[in-house]
């Protein structure tokens, strides 16, 4: 059952000993000073363009952060963290020229400023916050997860005592993120500490339109595995008798704690807001609740004079106005470079996947070496992972019933018995919780082979797919999170709006994924390889279809059989017409192509994509057909048709072709779903049109 700690206790007359009171002051005072000269003079002048004032936020935060020395330990916050990443170590002119937008800082003025990131090798690193709130929480299970198995699977005695600590408001804790999280961290008895900042409002909208009553400790005092504790975070001596006690817990007894402290928001929601929605009366009550002044009784002059107290002021001001000269002595970054880090060029990033932790792939072909028997795609995806999850102690498969059941498509059946449940394990059923921690993970250097079941699946998932994609890029090439993501979908014996969606175009609109498509045995091996051994994460589609298709099926073409994302295979070749084609339509154009001259590519991966083999072989058929099992409209087949006729146009003598699903999601009824789908006898039919013209 949770546990709670009592609101009230005795005082002591002195301030804590333990605490380095004087950095305490100062870092408030220099948190203060930066906010003040953001909202008086950098916003107004339009060289900080996003403000989100930490006023009342702030003493707190910074003593979390003052308790915060593991270099294992992690934190993730949002928009008002920027005290937090003071107490961490952050440069001062990093997080305001951050917020100028200038080159370096947290993102060379990719991102905006308050959304922080921050590799520290000599303390807590701050994960890559979000602009999505309650993003932060299931990537900060993960990294606790990854704690545990660095501690109990590699035995790596330097997570002994680490933790992670996600920030979130009281509004946060309506999201998706934050009941997943709570869920992962409970269930599996993580060491993280959930730290709830509630200053009763999100925006305009009070906490008990989040949570009955606007308090969420109370809220969870009957939930099982979390402790509970409970407080004022504007008392000094209260907020840190509190944050110790809630870090201790977390790092002794390895499960995990969720501390709320109320605290005022002095400022509007952002410098835009003017808080008209709040009465004077209640303005002034959070005004005498300004931390601030509490701070400066408690120390001044128990343990500082007034001098002391207006020297650490003065200090912290004049190191402001330096930090605001050099930031603002920052270029903007050369807008060309934004084109660089979407994917991994070579640079390795400084936080984040396995590489960073000095894993080698090992030798590769592109060579299949055929093994015995033909066999389906289900077993020779089985095999790859059995493979490397044996020669990577990293490689850590997780979803829905992946365990003892293998999975709903057998894929990983015996896997779990033969690598134990830290390594093969099922999860609750949310998509959130599964990519969100499978990003965390990635982070501290596992290689996370998350499952969702099916395509449609993934919906839920959207925001932590999206927010991994852009990972590298928002903060260049500061942290990565490399992971194979499985989802098999499409059609199978029958359809539904539900199970067989294919849809892989809004996978390849997320920037910084990479997206494979195979359609046989032989390439779901190379492919699932070379992304488990890769370093950007990657989609890996199997079609349902093609699974246990006797056309899809191959020998096993070895254990050092890698290919690389972006060759496409033509399959059969011709001189009359291009056929573009992936996944489960590969065997019927093949099969419609008999009789003609066609060349017939299977792409296989669909980020990137082989443009420079399509090209070459239209400009030898003149014709091209692109066929796809995805809706027409806004597909993937409208990209390939539209560089064809950008690049190739004076080669073509005939229209680009498509032929796809309707816009219609996949009907159920197996006549309705073999009237919606390309058929044999329709692609031959375009094929003889094209041919024809």
């Amino acid at each position: 059952m949770a546990q709670a700690t009592a609101l009230k206790a005795p005082l002591r007359n002195a301030p804590d000993e333990n605490v380095d009171w004087r950095r305490v002051a100062y870092l408030l005072s220099l948190s203060r000073a930066l906010d003040a000269m953001e909202e008086q003079r950098l916003v107004p002048e339009k060289k900080v363009l996003y403000q989100f004032s930490a006023r009342g936020h702030d003493m707190a935060q910074i003593l979390l952060g003052s308790r915060l020395d593991n270099p294992r330990d992690a934190t993730c916050g949002y928009y008002r963290s920027r005290p937090l990443l003071l107490a961490l170590g952050v440069d001062v002119a990093d997080a305001l020229g951050s917020s100028m937008g200038r080159a370096g800082g947290y993102s060379d003025g990719r991102d905006i400023g308050v959304v922080f990131n921050y590799p520290n090798a000599s303390g807590a690193s701050a994960l890559p916050m979000c602009g999505g709130v309650g993003a932060q929480y299931t990537p900060t299970a993960g990294w606790a997860q990854a704690i545990e198995y660095y501690r109990d699977v590699i035995k790596d005695p330097a997570y002994e005592d680490a933790l992670a600590v996600v920030l979130g408001g009281d509004g946060s804790v309506a999201s998706n993120g934050f009941w997943a999280a709570l869920t992962v961290a409970t269930t599996q008895k993580l060491p993280m500490l959930f730290y709830i900042e509630d200053n009763g409002y999100g925006i305009s909208v009070p906490s008990s339109f989040q949570t009955p009553g606007g308090n969420i400790a109370a809220n969870l005092a009957s939930w099982q595995g979390l402790r509970i504790i409970n407080g004022d975070g504007t008392e000094p001596a209260e907020a840190a008798r509190l944050i110790e006690d809630a870090v201790s817990y977390v790092r002794d007894e390895r499960a995990p704690a969720l501390l709320r402290l109320t605290v005022p928001r002095l400022q509007g929601h952002s410098f835009q807001d003017t808080q008209t929605y709040k009465d004077e009366d209640f303005v002034a009550s959070e005004w005498a609740r300004d931390p601030l002044p509490k701070l400066k009784s408690y120390l001044v002059p128990a343990l500082l004079s007034e001098n002391e107290w207006n020297a650490i002021e003065d200090e912290a001001q004049a190191d402001a106005e330096a930090a605001r000269e050099r930031a603002e002595a920052r270029p903007v970054a050369d807008p060309e470079t934004v084109m660089r880090n979407v994917f991994f060029e070579g640079d390795l990033q400084t936080v984040g996947g396995q590489w960073t932790h000095g894993y080698t792939p090992p030798a590769s072909t592109d060579q299949p070496k055929p093994e015995g028997q033909r066999i389906n795609m289900v077993t020779a995806i089985r095999r790859t992972l059995e493979h490397e999850l044996e020669v990577n102690e990293r490689v850590v498969l997780f979803g829905e019933d992946i365990g003892p059941k293998g999975g709903v498509h057998a894929v990983t059946l015996g896997l779990q018995e033969r690598f134990g449940e830290a390594r093969v394990f099922d999860t609750s059923l949310s998509e959130e919780g599964i990519i969100g921690r499978a990003v965390g993970m990635a982070l501290a250097g596992l290689m996370p082979v998350p499952e969702i079941q099916f395509r449609k699946y993934a919906e839920p998932a959207t925001e932590q797919i999206n927010d991994c994609g852009t990972m590298r890029w928002r903060t260049n090439n500061r942290f990565a999170a490399p992971m194979v993501l499985r989802i098999p979908g499409g059609f199978f014996k029958c359809g539904d709006p539900w199970h067989s969606q294919t849809n892989e175009v809004a996978f390849i609109h997320n920037p910084g994924w990479k997206v494979a498509v195979p359609s046989n045995a032989e390439d779901a091996v190379g492919l699932l390889r070379g992304a488990l051994r890769g370093n950007d994460p990657v989609i890996f589609f199997e079609h349902r279809a093609m699974l246990d298709h006797a056309w899809a099926r191959r020998p096993y073409p070895g254990d050092d059989f890698v290919l690389e994302f972006g060759k496409a295979k033509h399959t059969r070749e011709g001189s009359d017409v291009t056929i573009v084609t992936w996944g489960a339509m590969v065997q019927r154009c093949e099969e419609a192509a008999e009789g003609r001259s066609a060349d017939v590519i299977d792409l296989r991966t669909l980020m990137p994509w082989d443009k420079a083999a399509v090209l070459e072989s239209v400009r030898r058929t003149g014709r091209c057909l692109i066929v796809h099992e995805d809706l027409q409209t806004a597909g993937f087949g409208a990209e390939i048709a539209a560089v064809v006729a950008d690049e190739a146009f004076t080669h073509l003598d005939a229209p680009v072709a498509r032929l796809t699903m309707p816009d219609i999601p996949s009907p159920h009824n197996p006549v309705l779903l073999n009237w919606a789908v390309p058929s044999v006898e329709r692609i031959r039919a375009k094929i003889d049109d094209l041919i024809g013209f």
